[in-house]
């Protein structure tokens, strides 16, 4: 999700769509959540570790 949410950041800012880069923002903060809480030790959608 980290990874999709880059990408969709760089093509929104390269295209000039605002809405890419919209999304790009919002995956690449869901994915950063996700993963601090995985690393934490909670688990997160019934799995201990979120890579």
């Amino acid at each position: 999700m980290i990874i999709i949410g880059a990408i969709l950041l760089i093509l929104g800012l390269a295209t000039g769509l605002g809405f890419l880069w919209t999304v790009g923002i919002i995956l690449l903060v869901i994915g950063l959540v996700l993963w601090l809480l995985g690393s934490v030790g909670h688990a997160v959608g019934g799995r201990k570790h979120y890579w």
